[in-house]
């Protein structure tokens, strides 16, 4: 290969690749972490060595010119070679010093990994925690996140996930609202009950009703996607949530709604990148992750 015909700065090219994908230059810069400005110049210089218009201003958009589209699969190429790269240098690293991406549900942020956390502060002090606390899957592909906890089995051949237990979600209220609403005893006698919902209540409707519950949107005057947030609703004493028995039961403000029904299962399964997987910081962290939360799954 004749390297003296690559006339381009590559960092130009991420930052255009970067650009076309956010589809702005705003949230661009936000996502590699720099001045907005001087993303801006990035992308102008890169026009002006290849000699070519990338994107035209419309207004305050920016849209990709038939140059633009032809180069970006090129440009992404570059970018999943370059993470390739990253992925292997990062798995070959046997540093125990450095940052460590993790992403959770808020549930699980908010209430297991705290004191995990705080064990690994205590016996690894070099390695630097960042957590993504989001109901949202990232993609380890892509280097959006180091490790995952994550309630669904993972498919992709790249991916190394162990599964560490079933946990039981379960309904609670307050005891004062079990009280104004007469302490119903079966599913059949909470169709007046108030619920607090999130972005997929009729998936959780659907869920119930083979229980022997009949809800309606009615029976959901609060919504929220954020767990956390609907959680603190229950605890306000606004109607019944679903939570994991293992935060709900050791909440001393609330009590299972339904004691006597079966917990609604789900998984719980830790995964990371295959190439990360052989770093010895990712493996500290996600062995300790593994023998913790599989204990709370116990």
């Amino acid at each position: 290969m004749d390297w003296r015909t690559v006339r381009f700065d590559w960092n130009r090219a991420r930052a255009f690749l970067v650009t076309a994908e956010e589809g702005s230059l705003s949230a661009a810069a936000r996502a590699l972490g720099m001045a907005q400005p001087t993303l801006s110049r990035q992308v102008d210089a890169l026009e002006q060595e290849l000699d070519v218009l990338l994107f035209d201003r419309v207004g305050r958009r920016l849209v990709l010119t038939e140059a633009g589209l032809d180069l970006l699969e090129h440009a992404r190429t570059m970018g999943e070679a370059a993470n390739r790269l990253s992925l292997a240098a990062s798995g070959a690293s046997q540093n125990l010093e450095g940052s460590v991406v993790i992403t959770a549900s808020d549930v699980f942020s908010a209430h297991l990994l705290p004191p995990v956390l705080a064990e690994l502060r205590r016996t690894h002090p070099g390695i630097d925690v960042e957590l993504v606390a989001t109901n949202d899957a990232r993609d380890l592909l892509r280097r959006e996140a180091d490790i995952a906890l994550r309630n669904f089995r993972p498919s992709h051949p790249d991916l190394v996930a162990k599964k560490l237990g079933d946990m039981g979600g379960r309904l609670y209220a307050t005891p004062s609202y079990l009280d104004a609403i007469g302490r119903p005893a079966a599913p059949a006698d909470f169709a007046g009950a108030d619920f607090i919902g999130f972005d997929r209540t009729e998936a959780f409707i659907d869920h119930l009703r083979p229980l022997g519950f009949e809800l309606s949107q009615r029976n959901f005057p609060f919504v929220c996607e954020n767990l956390l947030v609907s959680w603190s609703f229950v605890k306000e004493g606004l109607g019944i949530g679903v939570m994991s028995d293992v935060v709900g039961d050791a909440d001393p403000d609330v009590e299972r709604a339904c004691p006597d029904l079966a917990p609604m299962v789900f998984p719980v399964w830790l995964v990371s990148h295959r190439e990360l997987h052989t770093s010895r910081r990712v493996r500290v962290v996600f062995d300790l992750l593994a023998e913790r939360i599989a204990a709370a799954c116990a």
